[in-house]
């Protein structure tokens, strides 16, 4: 949380998970089949992660971006509309850190482009990621590590939290509108855009890359319901653009190495290790105890605790982490019914998904978007950022984990 002389993130994980190892508290053989344990949540970010820096190298994320600025007919209010959609489906399909870290730019370079104020689209941007991230279980790493231990099919998870997720980024969506309408009120010249053609470099990889793109969605359907590792299907997808692109010359190898992304995958090693060593003291059974307890037993206290907890203990030790000990603790509700148990499940993946809201720190794409944001010269203070996040988040974790509760 305080980032001792700017270090990384990822460097304080790593650093922790080493510290441990020296002292004994944890074998090199537990951290290692820890680590290969979570084979499927690390090869699953690394294919989101190559899909999404790939479909950027072909232009996907400047294409849909104008387009979207096109459809809005020169109204503010329209294309900030279009912002928040155009967000729900790259959250959808390609992960919020894909929402966060590459769309943030594009939507930047163009609203700068177009005159209009900033900060109401920079903020829709980074609330977006993490509000529509329960859309799918591909939606969010944090799914893939919650499902990878307590898996559900397709079906109960589309019937637990997709009207859940409409239900906050409709409230997002209409709560951001009435506290920027003064901001929105305005027009823009539409011979600022850049063309559609601009955002294409090269248009046969830009077609491949739309192709990969489709037939990854439909597989990640059939892999859902079948519950095949989605890990594979992600990963098979990005190797398929990777070729694409070094047949087209779009990239070389070292250029698509070269990611911001990496930092992420280091961050959640080390903090599978220093979670695995806090599992073998014996806190996590406890707290999953405590919750059980807390919960009464029946599946309203389930959600509402699970959902609680989650989300603030998102905004302590970041949502991988706190998915990763809401895993160790969900084992202690085995022996409850099986709604209390889909209860706290589907409510741990809404609450670490959408409980980063909250603060700057509660994920680590939220981090890297301040970063991308100062780099502009745009300052969003971790105080800026709770005041509008304090605001809308309780409300929405409220009405999305009721919404659950009437599901279950």
């Amino acid at each position: 949380m305080t980032r001792p002389f700017r270090w990384n993130e990822a460097v304080i994980a790593v650093g922790g998970a080493c510290v441990l190892l020296v002292l004994g508290l944890i074998s090199p053989a537990d951290a290692l089949s820890t680590l290969l344990w979570e084979w499927n949540a690390f090869f699953f970010f690394l294919g989101m992660m190559g899909l999404s820096v790939l479909a950027e190298t072909a232009g996907l994320f400047d294409w849909l971006a104008i387009r979207a600025a096109r459809l809005a007919k020169e109204s503010a209010a329209r294309l900030f509309l279009n912002v928040f959609l155009l967000g729900t489906f790259i959250s959808m399909i390609f992960s919020n850190d894909a929402t966060a870290l590459i769309l943030t730019p594009v939507v930047y370079v163009l609203v700068t482009k177009l005159r209009l104020s900033v900060l109401p689209f920079m903020f829709a941007c980074a609330f977006i990621a993490d509000t529509a991230s329960s859309l799918l279980p591909i939606s969010n790493p944090i799914n893939i590590i919650v499902l990878s231990r307590f898996p559900l099919d397709l079906f109960t998870f589309l019937r637990l939290l997709l009207l859940p997720s409409l239900v906050v980024i409709s409230i997002n969506i209409g709560t951001f509108f009435l506290l920027y309408r003064r901001r929105l009120k305005g027009k823009f010249d539409v011979a600022r855009l850049p063309s559609t053609e601009q955002a294409v470099k090269h248009k046969p990889y830009f077609r491949f890359t739309c192709i990969v793109l489709a037939a990854v969605a439909v597989d990640y359907i059939v892999a859902s319901a079948k519950q095949f590792p989605l890990s594979l299907v992600a990963m098979s997808g990005a190797l398929l653009l990777l070729l694409g692109a070094l047949g087209w010359k779009r990239t070389t190898v070292l250029d698509a190495g070269k990611t911001r992304f990496l930092v992420n995958l280091r961050f959640i090693a080390g903090m599978f290790i220093v979670v695995r060593s806090i599992k073998d003291t014996g806190l996590t059974t406890m707290f999953g105890k405590a919750l059980l307890r807390l919960s009464g037993g029946t599946s309203l206290g389930a959600v509402l605790v699970g959902t609680g907890g989650a989300a603030l203990g998102t905004n302590l030790i970041n949502n991988v982490p706190m998915a990763v000990v809401m895993n160790s603790a969900l084992g202690s509700t085995v022996n409850a019914s099986a709604t209390v148990q889909h209860a706290f499940v589907a409510a741990t993946i809404f609450g670490c998904d959408l409980g980063p809201n909250i603060t700057t720190i509660g994920s680590l794409a939220t981090v890297l978007w301040l970063l991308i944001l100062r780099q502009r010269d745009v300052d969003v203070s971790g105080l800026d950022y709770f005041k509008m996040g304090v605001m809308v988040t309780p409300v929405m974790l409220l009405a999305g984990a009721m919404t659950i509760w009437l599901l279950l």
